[in-house]
């Protein structure tokens, strides 16, 4: 249903020239140890299998890692909405397969252009082996743009990444608990698509024409009411304390590593209050979904954190790791209060 040809076609168009690749400051397998060690040392959360080794890589290999994560992920769905377009002639499916290729791929584009880091985990493939991926260019841009130190920057993201490779490979069942609620989210998806407008196009070929359009409403749908909607506040309760956890364990660890913490820090928020810069394919599943409160949930999961390790410590925090029914809803995200009363003994 998606043309994956056109996608990776219209990514390519959206990331624009590839920078000439330069060595990112330091070593960063070394950077990836040291922060493995104090990750570990201060979270307690113990990685069953050995983590996968940093791998610096230009914007075209980032956007090829995940239109690879996104199509196992999507294709299932559009499989079973395929048989919307059934009936349609031959051309009219062609561009409609096109019109969806285009949009997804555009939004791997932009996003390409400002992913900093990425722990690549195809959660609905568990046979696939993550990935940790520092993409150089936007690295070196991001330390211009911020005016921070190129090296200090390079090794506070390791510390982000880092952390959420801990966390998938020290909590058992984080992986397959957020891919089942995926699972369930997706399985009631609808393309947003006007076959009337598709059809003033003059071709498949003329994938420029959806460039523009990427930017504006969502790719797809979300349908099937209140139950949809509890599976929906559910993924992103739990993604809320993943990004929120390692949006504090980066700062604690890096508090004892870099300096110029609070800089990197007022740079980074500033940063981040554009939509298209956070990492990875959540993000670009928030873009295809039309999900707008992401960015502060996000906020309120470090906020959570923050809190909850200041009252009892990283053990009080460590319960929300403990299983997914002590995991905090997004109604105890803004009263951490609330969810230690109900998970201290």
């Amino acid at each position: 249903m998606i043309d994956w040809t056109v996608a990776r076609r219209v990514g390519g168009l959206a990331l624009g020239e590839e920078p000439e690749p330069q060595l990112l400051p330091g070593d960063l397998i070394a950077l990836a140890e040291d922060a493995e060690r104090r990750v570990v040392a201060y979270t307690g959360l113990r990685p069953a299998k050995p983590l996968p080794p940093p791998e610096a890589v230009g914007r075209r290999a980032w956007l090829d890692a995940n239109l690879v994560s996104m199509q196992r992920m999507l294709d299932p769905v559009t499989e079973n909405i395929g048989g919307r377009f059934d009936g349609l002639p031959g051309p009219v499916r062609s561009i409609a397969s096109a019109a969806l290729g285009a949009q997804v791929g555009g939004l791997g584009g932009l996003l390409g252009r400002r992913v900093l880091g990425q722990y690549d985990l195809a959660l609905l493939d568990g046979d696939v082996v993550p990935r940790l991926l520092f993409v150089e260019p936007n690295l070196r841009e991001a330390a211009d743009e911020l005016a921070v130190d190129p090296a200090a920057l390079v090794a506070w993201v390791c510390f982000h990444e880092i952390t959420h490779a801990v966390q998938f490979g020290g909590v058992p069942w984080l992986r397959p608990h957020l891919a089942g609620l995926l699972q369930e989210l997706l399985s009631d998806l609808d393309p947003n698509l006007d076959l009337r407008e598709l059809l003033k196009l003059p071709s498949a070929e003329d994938v420029k024409a959806f460039v523009g359009a990427v930017r504006s409403g969502e790719l797809f749908r979300l349908v099937g009411g209140e139950g949809k909607r509890a599976t929906l506040d559910r993924v992103q309760a739990t993604m809320a304390l993943v990004e929120g956890h390692a949006e504090h364990v980066m700062d604690v660890v890096g508090a004892d590593a870099l300096a110029d913490l609070p800089a990197l820090r007022a740079a980074l928020d500033r940063r981040r209050e554009d939509r298209a810069a956070r990492d990875g394919i959540f993000a670009w599943l928030e873009r295809l979904l039309g999900l707008e409160l992401k960015v502060r949930q996000y906020t309120l999961g470090k906020a959570f954190c923050d809190e909850v390790a200041e009252r009892g410590g990283v053990e009080a925090l460590n319960v929300a790791f403990a299983s997914p029914e002590l995991s905090p809803s997004l109604a105890e995200l803004e009263d951490p209060a609330a969810w230690l009363a109900r998970t201290t003994p």
